[in-house]
């Protein structure tokens, strides 16, 4: 697999690079970055830090530093003020951003590796809607496109109560971007309630004592204690993990369906909302794979193996 991630690098982005990073049979060719979780100046030494510490070297490209319309507002509370969990221990960088632009290093590697590409993206979907602009055939050369975003069921993490956050930062990114791909793969904030670590198999994870290990438990902490003491939640939540695991290995998914769906940009209560056509009303091309259920014990044994080998 050939794969490009585009990341606003929080902690869940973080795990979920780790997965793709140790996993066999994955060429991670590009990491591009933007504005989401945090701003783009802080995601991008999230990313070096991450390849520091897993001992990898991928070029990463930095990209569009705020929504194409939107007003941008952070997701801090969760992800600390570093987008990492406010995580200490730093190691010295010794990568560098690429000077290219992130939408033309997109535009450049879907042309040299025209259907082989398989791109995630676990942040805003602002990247992608500019390479979609700037070239409309680039979701023609892209082999598969899968996105951690949205809703299924109407129940969101926003301030506009039915949208989640990556879809709600930049609506109109994600509009233009599903409107371009004609196959995409959906992960949705409803699928990641539904499908946590239980805090036993959680607090396993964290206790492995390797280099990966220990950098999964320190960025993990904050989250894990708001979403156990403030939140009440029965488990630790893996949006982008969840999307970058049935990425790598599909036959995780136990269900799914192929709907059309888009994005509400203009409704008082609703903007940001993903409209997914279930009952096939509307007469439109169905665009995107729903995931519905998946097999949790499999992600779990992909972070077992991730953080035991580094």
């Amino acid at each position: 697999m050939k794969l490009i991630i585009d990341t606003d690098a929080g902690v869940d982005d973080a795990q979920a690079i780790m997965l793709a990073l140790t996993h066999p049979g994955v060429d991670v060719l590009a990491i591009t970055t933007l504005t989401g979780n945090v701003h783009i100046r802080q995601v991008n030494p999230n990313v070096l830090t991450i390849l520091e510490i897993m001992k990898r070297a991928v070029p990463v490209y930095a990209g569009i530093d705020r929504p194409l319309i939107a007003e941008w507002e952070d997701a801090a509370e969760f992800h600390g003020g570093d987008g990492l969990g406010n995580y200490r221990d730093r190691p010295a960088l010794t990568q560098s951003i690429e000077d290219e632009h992130a939408v033309l290093a997109l535009l450049r590697l879907a042309r040299e590796h025209a259907g082989e590409l398989t791109l995630i993206a676990l942040g805003p979907l602002t990247n992608i809607a500019a390479a979609v602009r700037l070239d409309p055939d680039f979701p023609g050369r892209i082999k598969q496109f899968v996105f951690m975003g949205g809703t299924i069921a109407a129940r969101g993490n926003t301030p506009t109560v039915t949208a989640e956050y990556n879809i709600w930062t930049d609506p109109e990114a994600a509009c233009i971007t599903l409107a371009a791909f004609d196959d995409a793969t959906m992960l949705s904030w409803e699928t990641t309630l539904a499908h946590g670590f239980p805090w036993d198999k959680f607090n396993r994870l964290c206790a492995i004592d390797t280099a990966g290990g220990r950098f999964f438990r320190a960025i993990s902490h904050e989250s894990a204690e708001r979403l156990r003491r403030i939140y009440r939640r029965p488990a630790y939540l893996l949006p982008d993990p969840l999307a970058m695991a049935i990425t790598l290995r599909p036959e995780l998914i136990r269900r799914s369906g192929k709907f059309y769906t888009t994005v509400e940009l203009s409704g008082t209560h609703t903007r940001g909302q993903t409209v997914i056509d279930y009952n096939h009303m509307s007469g439109r091309a169905p665009n995107v794979n729903v995931i519905q259920a998946l097999d949790t014990d499999g992600v779990y044994e992909l972070f077992v193996a991730a953080l035991s080998q580094s």
